[in-house]
């Protein structure tokens, strides 16, 4: 049975211990999804997705969260139905995350939605405020394991992110992208 089908079958059950989540505080709600993050199987996936549905600026249906992923400001995540987020990613949505139907987000991989700047030289980098910018994941993608996609970024509807490419710049629909930084490759269709 796939993961959508069985969302299928207990979603009343599913929407139920959403609304009872609810009667918790968002910060109590936001701890217990930090500490949910390395609880496996599907105890886990259903802990987490409750959570987020409860936390998140939108949360679609059937959105599977695996074990170990590090997704930090999820209050500013917006996600479609029908979306895997694998084992080792790392997502921060301090500046804001969008992400499609039907995405699927390999093992590793990293959205970063800021950069840090660098201009003064008289302070180090690392004390330097934050640039904040959306990324922008749009339905039917596939983001190929360990990629990475940076800040201020849009990427097209049915692409692909080869395994390992860096994305710095919009990525038009339906093209599949590798490197370091991503080129295009091929046209997918």
């Amino acid at each position: 049975m796939r993961g959508r089908d069985r969302f299928k079958k207990y979603s009343s059950l599913i929407y139920f211990l959403c609304s009872i989540t609810r009667l918790l505080s968002k910060k109590t709600r936001l701890r217990m999804f930090f500490k949910s993050r390395n609880i496996t199987g599907t105890r886990g996936i259903v802990k987490r997705y409750i959570l987020l549905k409860t936390i998140a600026k939108n949360c679609g249906d059937n959105v599977c969260i695996m074990e170990g992923v590090y997704l930090l400001h999820p209050e500013n995540l917006s996600i479609g139905n029908n979306v895997s987020i694998h084992p080792m990613c790392y997502l921060d949505a301090q500046g804001s995350i969008n992400i499609g139907n039907d995405v699927s987000i390999a093992e590793g991989s990293s959205l970063i939605s800021f950069e840090h700047n660098y201009s003064d030289n008289t302070i180090p980098i690392k004390d330097q405020d934050l640039s904040l910018g959306p990324i922008s994941i749009s339905s039917n993608v596939w983001i190929g394991a360990k990629a990475t996609v940076l800040s201020n970024v849009t990427v097209g509807n049915g692409s692909i992110i080869g395994a390992g490419a860096v994305v710095t710049k919009n990525v038009d629909e339906n093209i599949i992208v590798g490197g370091v930084p991503a080129k295009k490759i091929k046209e997918r269709i």
